[in-house]
């Protein structure tokens, strides 16, 4: 028998949110086996098999056809499909994993509040200083963009894959682009995003495969999820 494949967060807020509000719908999503393993089951729903992924492999999932429908942020769709018009349709927002993406700078720099304001920063920093002013990051495809849609030239990304907001306080960075959801981490580490440096207010997604491959049998199954999911939640 045919399934439709979906693809959830393995863990953290995003997968439990995303488990809620599957339940409210009448799916229960329940891990299979050892806690620990990556496979789940679907109850409530015929013809729905799940795999449980890290939030950031689900685009690249999707994009390759090996899952036809997935559950993951919109800010992880654009940095890591910069062409997901082509290979992906971002069918519904979830209303849950509520983000911004956005530039930040230590709150010592009363000088920077826009991004013009960190451009001039950048070059005078590079005069003092001999190097470029790096920036730590996780999303460096929308970085790129954006900075350089704003005028910001002189600079170097640093990859950071723990905790961004720590960067500067650590001095392996001057600033970060980094998400955030309530700016409480960012205080607490003495950063303040600026004032024209939102790039991307994101909040989880469903998702629908373009390339995957889609036997009538496999539509059809969609088009009930998707019938189920518009219904108001219990």
């Amino acid at each position: 028998m045919s399934r439709l494949l979906l693809g959830i967060p393995s863990k953290g807020r995003l997968q439990a949110d995303t488990a809620a509000w599957f339940a409210r719908r009448g799916i229960e999503i329940e891990r299979e086996g050892h806690s620990r393993g990556y496979a789940a089951s679907a109850r409530g729903f015929d013809g729905l098999g799940v795999i449980l992924l890290a939030a950031a492999e689900i685009p690249r999932e999707l994009a390759a056809g090996r899952l036809h429908v997935g559950i993951t942020g919109e800010d992880l769709v654009r940095e890591e499909l910069p062409a997901h018009e082509t290979e992906i349709r971002m069918a519904m927002p979830m209303g849950f994993g509520h983000a911004d993406l956005v530039v930040a700078v230590p709150s010592v720099w009363v000088d920077v509040e826009t991004m013009h304001d960190l451009d001039e920063a950048a070059h005078e920093f590079r005069r003092r200083h001999g190097r470029r002013l790096r920036i730590a990051t996780k999303y460096h495809n929308l970085a790129r963009e954006f900075l350089r849609n704003s005028g910001v030239a002189d600079y170097a990304l640093v990859d950071s894959q723990g905790a961004t907001e720590a960067a500067p306080k650590n001095l392996t960075a001057e600033a970060i682009i980094d998400i955030t959801s309530s700016g409480v981490t960012l205080s607490a580490n003495h950063l303040r995003p600026l004032a024209d440096g939102l790039i991307l207010r994101s909040q989880a997604m469903f998702c629908v495969s373009r390339t995957a491959h889609w036997p009538r049998e496999v539509e059809a199954i969609l088009a009930k999820l998707e019938a189920r999911l518009d219904q108001p939640a219990a």
